[in-house]
């Protein structure tokens, strides 16, 4: 039997007109609630979620084998309070997909009940552990299959809340090409509450589980996770557009060789607690079981909690390489970092190869399934220079090798030049992690795609972002205003375009001529005083449309010219550095 969440007219108005949907603009807390529990997605079914209501889930609901949920651009979907047996959480099965597809102005939202998504005053980076997380399940392979016995492998605390015999937690197999569904302008927010019967249970804002590469997860946020933000445990999914913040333990983890593809990731790390940015396991347990991990990374901007700030945290390093993981980081920007356990750049793990640990990540290194490639590395607690802020200050010769492979290979110590950095609990607008246009991050050469490449989107700039924050609009980051309006706050000028200007220009007026209305366009490189106003063929100004500080970027602006009289006029944009003028003609 299929089970439908939603009206017939619902259901219509999903398939013949996706793009007009209900908008999160309107108070999300007077939508009608719809409590789920975990009898109310069946093997088979296929259920729809839509944007106007608010999903409840009350403890751990599955989506089983064969079943398919599908869920509206716009929806929230809030999680009850509880933990241990009774912590409420989303599992996607072995054979279960998820259809998540959210906008840019329209995400997903996964957060606790504690959150008033309609409120200014949203729960801050510190209401972390209020709940469970999403948990995908799939088919693909892993290096750590499962017991002598031939289980597969479950993931801990989900098979502490279903009964013995329930295969539900279980993940892995032998399909690569295995697929989940679709995550698309999906928010995750304070997450990572302790699930099932045993201490230490916490699981992700996204957990992984042997997912294969034919799921599709973009344009994924995950913000105030009591753990880490995101596990890989084994598979080849790919992820692109990923956002890490203010997650408590790593923002990253992969492990159980995880095969799969990720670009334009995003990275920031809180004061008060933190793990790596990175932590890159290969195995759990024998290492020298294979498949390896060795996923490949194109375009990451990690910024740490910031040096002088010390988190509390089990980690010394930024990026760890560990138990056997190889992996491959290319064009990327790794900055700003320090714990209470030091301030270190990297660590490839380098253990004494006997009894089962026949391999490690050092082996990786040497054999080039590690790669390190032309990244920016900038501010570390640890010292000033590369070969300072490679933790293997006990082993000279095995530093200096590594110190070595990052000069060859196009590794620069130097400022990344971002537009602004920040880690309040109230954002203040002043996060941008855009580099600035004379940054070498814009400026550097780049390692080329790899051939045959079907995922990898061509940037011509190192790190997360280039011109553009595709960060914008659907995350937590923008509806909590840590980016603010970064193209300054002007009352009548409007953002043109979210990219950032490469010269100042004054465009023609357009229309032109005109009667009486008119739209001009201008752009600016750098933060700077704007003078922008219209003048007779006298020279006499007839109207200040602009006059004062805006952020760089460019804007358009209206001239409504109804008092004037018809004829010529002179349009001027002054700046700190230079003046345009251009001419327009009024015709009434």
């Amino acid at each position: 039997m299929q089970r439908y969440y939603c009206t017939l007219l619902s259901l219509l108005f999903l398939l013949v007109a996706p793009a007009l949907v209900l908008a999160q603009s309107d108070h999300v807390e007077d939508r009608p609630v719809i409590v789920v529990t975990d009898a109310d997605i069946d093997e088979e079914d296929v259920v729809f979620w839509t944007a106007d209501n608010v999903y409840q889930l009350d403890g751990a609901v599955f989506v089983e084998d064969g079943a398919e949920l599908h869920i509206e651009a716009g929806t929230v979907v809030k999680a009850n309070d509880g933990q241990g047996i009774d912590a409420s959480a989303l599992i996607i099965t072995r054979g279960g997909k998820i259809f998540a597809e959210g906008s840019p102005t329209q995400p997903v939202i996964f957060t606790s009940v504690q959150d008033n998504i309609s409120s200014a005053d949203l729960l801050d980076y510190q209401s972390r552990g209020l709940w469970g997380g999403i948990v995908i399940l799939g088919h693909a392979r892993t290096n750590n299959p499962g017991d002598t016995s031939g289980d597969w492998k479950e993931i801990e605390g989900i098979n502490e809340i279903i009964p013995a015999g329930d295969t539900r937690a279980e993940y892995g197999g032998t399909d690569d090409d295995d697929d989940s569904g679709i995550m698309r302008y999906v928010s995750i927010r304070h997450t990572g509450i302790n699930i099932g019967e045993s201490d230490g249970n916490e699981i992700q804002g996204l957990t992984l589980g042997a997912v294969g590469n034919s799921t599709t997860l973009e344009y994924i946020e995950s913000y105030a996770s009591g753990d880490d933000g995101i596990e890989f445990f084994g598979g080849t999914v790919n992820l692109k557009y990923f956002v890490s913040a203010f997650n408590s333990d790593d923002a990253i983890d992969w492990d159980e060789g995880w095969r799969g593809k990720g670009q334009f990731w995003f990275v920031l790390q809180g004061t008060d607690a933190a793990g790596a940015a990175a932590e890159m396991d290969g195995a759990g347990g024998d290492e020298h079981f294979e498949p390896y991990a060795i996923p490949t990374v194109f375009n990451a901007t990690y910024i740490g909690p910031g040096v002088g700030n010390t988190p509390a945290s089990d980690r010394a390093e930024m990026l760890i390489f560990r138990d056997n993981s190889g992996g491959y980081y290319n064009n990327s920007i790794f900055t700003d970092f320090e714990t209470s356990e030091g301030g270190f750049a990297l660590k490839i793990e380098d253990v004494d190869n006997s009894g089962t640990k026949t391999e490690d990540s050092r082996k990786r290194f040497e054999a080039e399934d590690l790669a390190l490639h032309n990244n920016i590395w900038w501010s570390f607690g640890a010292g000033n220079e590369l070969n300072d802020v490679i933790n293997h200050q006990g082993d000279a010769a095995y530093t200096t090798q590594i110190t070595d492979y990052l000069v060859e290979f196009r590794n620069h110590f130097q400022d990344p030049k971002l537009r602004g950095i920040e880690r309040g609990l109230t954002g203040t607008g002043q996060l941008d992690p855009r580099p600035h246009l004379r940054s070498p991050a814009m400026n550097s050469a780049l390692t080329a795609l790899p051939a045959g490449n079907d995922f990898f989107t061509r940037a011509d700039f190192i790190g997360a972002f280039g011109m553009t924050n595709w960060a914008r609009d659907w995350t937590a980051l923008d509806a909590l205003n840590y980016f603010g309006n970064l193209h300054g706050g002007i009352v009548g000028i409007e953002v043109a375009s979210n990219e950032l200007p490469s010269t100042i220009a004054l465009d023609q007026n357009y229309p032109n001529p005109f009667n009486p209305t008119t739209t001009i366009e201008f752009a600016i490189l750098e933060a700077q005083h704007v003078r922008l106003a219209v003048f007779d063929l006298l020279g006499r100004q007839v109207a200040l449309l602009h006059n004062g500080p805006q952020a760089s970027g460019t804007y358009r602006v209206s001239f409504d010219g109804a008092s004037l009289a018809s004829g010529m006029y002179l349009y001027r944009l002054d700046t700190d550095t230079m003046s345009i003028t251009k001419s327009m003609l009024l015709i009434k």
